[in-house]
């Protein structure tokens, strides 16, 4: 539009000029003839039309499964705080192990692991950045034993069934450890996390390792059976995220920070006494089990305070940081070839965006 406006222009001033010097020859072959021609001029500009607007960004994707730190998110997805926040949304339902894989396919920005299962995930490429540390776990995770074992000792010589080189498995090893026995006492074998209660029922294996309500299940399928080991006598083993993949914080960056936020009011809906009963209900609905049962499951939570979790994102060794856990489930990954060569715990982790959202909260109360 703005060249043939300027094209217009131009042809009116060159027949302005060429007119104006028609006149000069003709005015001297008429005697006392003086005629003005009035200059036309030219054309207004058109308006310059307004930018184009934004494309609407696409939701963030977050892939969650069934443990009690992450199904509180569905509180803040009913309530709908990420609409408030000014952040859009979508929450993936998956079984544990196939939201890594979608995760580590692409389909998600976005997935809510252990720390050690983000190094899982990360070695052979599919890295994230820890963003949100929900919880560790406090008994959720166990080791679950038909009637007549006793304890970690009475497992020597039998089948295990677990998810080998998840979670489950780095419990498992530690506590054997503990009891002064090696890996090579037990036999492994492979089960996915939903299907361990049925099979302690079928008697495949003599235990199971599980994270609630499937340890719950397991416990409730096998009468008589009973925990020989849960996560309560290792805290800190087994800390849990919201880990994102680096091209999303990076171009999200402001977004994932709204999201922090939202968790830092979910945290604190949960952990208030008087809202209880109704995250539970929230809670239980979304992972299919009755309240009641639900319930029992939050003790074995230890939900971390916004100013908790931040703390435990400071660089330390010991189980007491993130960092410190992440070091000793690496060692763990690699000494169980889980993958070849150790990762760079640090660069699985990014207390920033939680620094970020915990001092506007305070310049807001100020």
């Amino acid at each position: 539009m703005r060249s043939t406006t300027r094209r217009s222009w131009a042809r009116d001033i060159a027949l302005l000029f060429g007119g104006i010097a028609g006149f000069g020859l003709i005015g001297s072959g008429i005697a006392c003839q003086k005629t003005e021609t009035a200059a036309t001029p030219p054309p207004a500009a058109a308006p310059t039309p307004p930018p184009p607007a934004p494309a609407a960004k696409p939701p963030l994707r977050i892939a969650y499964s069934d443990w009690p730190g992450w199904t509180a998110f569905e509180i803040a997805i009913q309530k709908g705080w990420f609409k408030e926040a000014g952040v859009d949304v979508k929450f993936d339902w998956f079984e544990y192990a196939p939201s890594m894989e979608a995760f580590a396919a692409g389909k998600v920005d976005a997935v809510m692991v252990t720390v050690g299962d983000a190094l899982v995930t990360g070695a052979p490429g599919a890295r994230s950045v820890g963003i949100i540390a929900t919880d560790y776990s406090n008994g959720n995770d166990m080791i679950v034993a038909r009637p007549g074992i006793k304890d970690l000792k009475g497992l020597k010589g039998k089948k295990v069934g677990l998810e080998i080189g998840l979670v489950e498995h780095l419990l498992l090893l530690k506590g054997l450890e503990k009891a002064g026995l090696k890996e090579t006492d037990v036999k492994l074998v492979n089960v996915p996390t939903h299907q361990t209660a049925q099979t302690l029922a079928s008697k495949d294996v003599d235990a199971i390792g599980a994270w609630q309500p499937n340890a719950g299940q397991a416990l409730k399928a096998v009468a008589g059976s009973k925990p020989v080991l849960t996560s309560a006598d290792l805290p800190g083993l087994i800390y849990d995220l919201v880990s994102v993949s680096p091209k999303s914080l990076s171009t999200r960056r402001d977004d994932w920070i709204k999201v922090v936020k939202v968790w830092n009011r979910t945290v604190a809906f949960v952990t208030d006494p008087a809202n209880k009963a109704e995250a539970v209900k929230i809670m239980a609905g979304r992972a299919g089990v009755p309240p009641e049962e639900y319930a029992k499951f939050l003790p074995g939570t230890r939900f971390l305070t916004p100013q908790e979790a931040l703390a435990r994102f400071d660089k330390k060794e010991g189980l007491t940081t993130l960092y410190g856990s992440g070091l000793v489930a690496d060692a763990f990954n690699v000494a169980n070839k889980v993958y070849a060569k150790p990762q760079p715990v640090a660069e699985y982790l990014d207390g920033s965006l939680l620094r970020e959202a915990l001092g506007a909260a305070q310049a807001a109360a100020q």
